[in-house]
Formats: C-alpha cells, sequence, structure tokens
C-alpha cells in the first residue's frame, strides 16, 4: 500500500497530486540552449508526477557548462519553455525549473560567444569534460569571480526566476549541490578565498543565501526550493569537520528568507559517501519547511520514510527515465522496465521519449 505517497500534498500555494516528484536529471537534448517540442514531449509525457523538477537550466550564459543543456536567460528561451510547462500543466502535473549555473564545470568550447568560466577561486577540476566540438578537453582554470561578477550573477538568478514565471512554471528550485556554482561556494574544495564570501561559515554560505534571498524578493520564497548535498563528492567536492555546522546554519538562513522546500540528496546508492541521520535531521529541524527525500529510493521505501516523518515528498530519478508512467506502475506494482544508459545524453528521441508510455 502506498497510500501516504500517492495522497495530495499542499506546497506553498499549489497542490500536488502526489508526493512524487520527478527528480531534476541532465538529458542534453536542448539543442542551441533551449528546449524543443521533444523537450515538451519528455516531460508531458511524465506529467503523472506531483512535482517535476526539471534538468538544470542555466540562468546565464557563463553557466552553460555542458553541450546541449538549457538555458532561461532571454524571452525566446523562457516563450520555448512556455510550451513546456502547458504540456505539464494541461495534464494536471506541477512543475519547476531547476536553475543551475554550472559555475568552473564547463569549457569555453560549450559556452555562447563572450560567455566567461566563472567560479569562487580559480581552481580548475580534475578530468574531463565533453564537448560537441571537439570531444573530451580537460577542465580549465576558471576566472574567480571579483564582487562585481557575483552582484552581476545575482542579477542573472532573479531576472530568470522572473522569466521561469513568465514562462508558465510553478517555481523554481536553485541547484545548490552536486559541485555546481553554489555548491562551489559552499565547498572548501572549490571555494578558496579569504573575503567575505569565503573561508568562514557565514562567508562560504553567504551566496546560496544572497541567491536565494533575492529570488525570493522576485517571485515569492513560496515558488523556491533549493537542493543540497552534503557529503556530495561529485565535481570534485569534499567534506570537512564544519560540514554538520555549514548545512545546520545553511538550512536556519533559507527558511529565514521563506523557501518553501529544500532537496536533499543522498547519493550512496551510487558510491558516495553516506549521508548521516545526523545531519539529515539537523537539516529537518532547522529548515521546518517541506523536506524532499531524494536517493536511490523505491516505492516501498518511500512510504516507509514518509510515514516515519523523515521527509514529505519523495524524489525518484532514473526510475522516471524508462517509465514515464512510474506511479501508475507502482500503484500497480509492476515491474520497472531498465533505462539504456548509453542514450542519457546523446541527442535525439532515442532514450528519451520512445519509452512506452
Amino acid at each position: 500500500m502506498l497510500d501516504k505517497l500517492l495522497s495530495p500534498y499542499r506546497l506553498g500555494n499549489i497542490e500536488l497530486k502526489n508526493r512524487v516528484v520527478m527528480a531534476p536529471m541532465t538529458r542534453n537534448r536542448s539543442v542551441g540552449n533551449s528546449p524543443n517540442d521533444l523537450v515538451a514531449t519528455y516531460y508531458e509525457q511524465r506529467s503523472e508526477a506531483g512535482l517535476i523538477i526539471t534538468e538544470g537550466t542555466s540562468p546565464s550564459p557563463n553557466g552553460l557548462g555542458y553541450p546541449r543543456i538549457p538555458g532561461l536567460f532571454n524571452q525566446a528561451q523562457a516563450d520555448a519553455w512556455r510550451r513546456v510547462t502547458t504540456h505539464v500543466h494541461r495534464r494536471g502535473g506541477r512543475i519547476f525549473v531547476q536553475l543551475m549555473h554550472a559555475g568552473r564545470v564547463g569549457h569555453p568550447l560549450n559556452l555562447p560567444q563572450g560567455a566567461l568560466l566563472l567560479a569562487p577561486s580559480a581552481v580548475a577540476l580534475a578530468g574531463e569534460i565533453q564537448t560537441d566540438a571537439s570531444g573530451p578537453q580537460p577542465y580549465p582554470v576558471p576566472h574567480a569571480m571579483s564582487e562585481a561578477d557575483i552582484e552581476r550573477t545575482l542579477e542573472e538568478y532573479e531576472s530568470s526566476a522572473r522569466l521561469a514565471i513568465d514562462g508558465g512554471f510553478d517555481g523554481v528550485e536553485l541547484h545548490g549541490a552536486n559541485g555546481y556554482l553554489i555548491d562551489q561556494f559552499l565547498n572548501l574544495a572549490s571555494n578558496q578565498r579569504d573575503d567575505r564570501w569565503g573561508k568562514t561559515i557565514e562567508g562560504r554560505t553567504r551566496f546560496a543565501v544572497q541567491v536565494a534571498t533575492r529570488v525570493a524578493q522576485a517571485i515569492g520564497g513560496d515558488r523556491i526550493g533549493m537542493r543540497l548535498s552534503p557529503y556530495g563528492a561529485f565535481n570534485g567536492m569534499t567534506s570537512d569537520p564544519s560540514t554538520i555546522e555549514l548545512y545546520t546554519f545553511l538550512a536556519a538562513q533559507l527558511a529565514q528568507v521563506g523557501l518553501v522546500y529544500v532537496h536533499v540528496v543522498d547519493h550512496s546508492a551510487m558510491g558516495a559517501p553516506p549521508v548521516s541521520d545526523e545531519i539529515k535531521r539537523a537539516i529537518r529541524e532547522s529548515f521546518k519547511g517541506t523536506y524532499i527525500l531524494s536517493g536511490g529510493y523505491d516505492a516501498r521505501r518511500a512510504e516507509h520514510d514518509i510515514l516515519e516523518g523523515r521527509g514529505d515528498l519523495a524524489a525518484f530519478g532514473r526510475p522516471f527515465i524508462a517509465n514515464p508512467r512510474l506511479v501508475s506502475k507502482m500503484k500497480a506494482g509492476e515491474t520497472l522496465a531498465q533505462p539504456d544508459m548509453s542514450t542519457f545524453y546523446t541527442p535525439g528521441e532515442k532514450g528519451y521519449t520512445d519509452y512506452p508510455v
């Protein structure tokens, strides 16, 4: 029985038809950095979810780190996203856009002309990144952000959030996880600043809090969530002795700003360090608002953890790729299809919109 997982839920001022969240997943189908009809079909197929959170979408030309990821920093992109949101809404779904500035996780070959690879500090990420122009390339050293760069980026987040509402989104999720720009400020592996944007817990969390504050002033905190990944190791992130204190402080700050949810990532099922119950409990107690569980969930475990009060909603990622009607399948107890990993990031409909609906 999945009575709790499949029950309606009030998220801010919107009603979700169930507590199943489609997690944000990069799919690289937005040729020209703008969502197309294929993208609209993809999300419409999965609109049984109580809430869809889109793939990472850059609020700035500087944040387009990967090939073919969408942006939301001009009116044409907002208009393109409106086709997506219209498709989801006509099926009774709700959809937030995830605003993801990639920061140092990128390459100039993936950026439009005039854009810069920016980060808190001039510290390159180890390894290589895929480019459509020249194949895999080493990560370059990013430009350390000046005060002017930071202010401009905050303005871009604010403008992008307004465009999101203009594009029909029910809200925005700020990507503060997985080693992207907000997380780069939180983490000592990428933030080596000794000014007010680094060093101390208050300094390291300042950018995240300022992004949340500026976006809340633009569209209202009840339309905003933030994704966090304490102990995350993706994109070169590392933990340190102050991790619990940092995330407890950040959660309290986000509560003061008035965000509607936090979305806490636990990638231990994929080999990342486990996220302790202690830090999950600390975040939940400090934030008080809606808490989205995430990390290797199946229906039974999601039902159990929501009943136990560990979270309010549960996010499912890869199961949604190969099972567009995941909610119906979970309700019926059907065996789930497995996705083809070789098509996760390739162009076209194969492995994207051609799974049985």
